[in-house]
């Protein structure tokens, strides 16, 4: 993809060139010259007819996610999410071996350990990975979607970004079927601690585990505030937060 380095900031189109702003800077693409009826019909274009019904499956599945685990991903994610959790479900859904090309699903594809594999891990946030802001053990235990910490030290099992005070830590239990699209997510206690050198076993409990049929998602969240006059606010409106899918079955 080019990027437009110029005095002038252009935004729009100028001919068969359209111009347009991302994160990364101002970059430029050229016009599409095939009709959307000719795409849709032409048989010449099967092959791109098969690769946007699965790329809008994919990108349809990780919507679903995002939505099912919202209360989560509010406050840790990047303006990247919703193209990167796309890609990974492009990986999902080619490990989807049963249906024809074109009708690959995510849905048939997570059922499989190499379909679920590209979820776990995952990370909401690119700006801070879990495994680089965490710096602490944990255990999972998946029938429960409890997570423990033992004698975990903030100032020492951290990744503490500039005006940090407080840290928060949190879990979520989700069931997703994304074929009946039925969901339940249940979340765990909320621990806040000052960001200092005493140490604390951790233990975040989901209310109850998560009903319903689909897959299972744990997930863990590390959330960090700047304490002002006893009010804690969120650090740069959540820019450090880490949240991450610890394991998928």
């Amino acid at each position: 993809m080019a990027k437009y380095k110029s005095l002038f900031k252009v935004r729009g189109s100028i001919d068969d060139v359209n111009f347009y702003k991302t994160e990364e800077g101002y970059q430029m693409r050229s016009k599409g010259t095939v009709s959307k009826d000719r795409i849709k019909n032409d048989p010449a274009f099967e092959r791109t007819r098969e690769n946007n019904n699965e790329f809008g499956n994919s990108a349809t599945s990780g919507k679903i996610l995002r939505r099912a685990c919202i209360d989560l991903v509010s406050t840790a994610k990047d303006k990247r999410l919703a193209s990167r959790l796309t890609q990974v479900m492009t990986q999902v859904k080619n490990a989807d071996l049963t249906s024809v090309r074109g009708q690959r699903k995510v849905s048939v594809g997570i059922l499989t350990p190499e379909g679920r594999l590209p979820l776990k891990g995952f990370n909401f946030n690119r700006k801070a990975n879990l495994s680089e802001v965490l710096l602490s053990d944990y255990n999972l235990n998946t029938t429960t979607g409890e997570i423990q910490i033992n004698g975990f030290i903030p100032s020492q099992k951290l990744a503490v970004p500039e005006g940090a005070t407080h840290v928060e830590l949190s879990a979520g239990f989700l069931n997703l079927d994304f074929t009946t699209l039925d969901k339940d997510i249940q979340l765990s206690n909320v621990e806040n601690l000052p960001i200092n050198g005493t140490a604390t076993n951790i233990t975040l409990t989901p209310a109850a585990p998560a009903a319903g049929t689909g897959q299972s998602f744990y997930l863990l969240k590390v959330a960090f505030f700047q304490e002002i006059n006893n009010i804690q606010y969120p650090l740069k409106n959540g820019v450090f937060n880490a949240l991450q899918i610890l394991e998928v079955l």
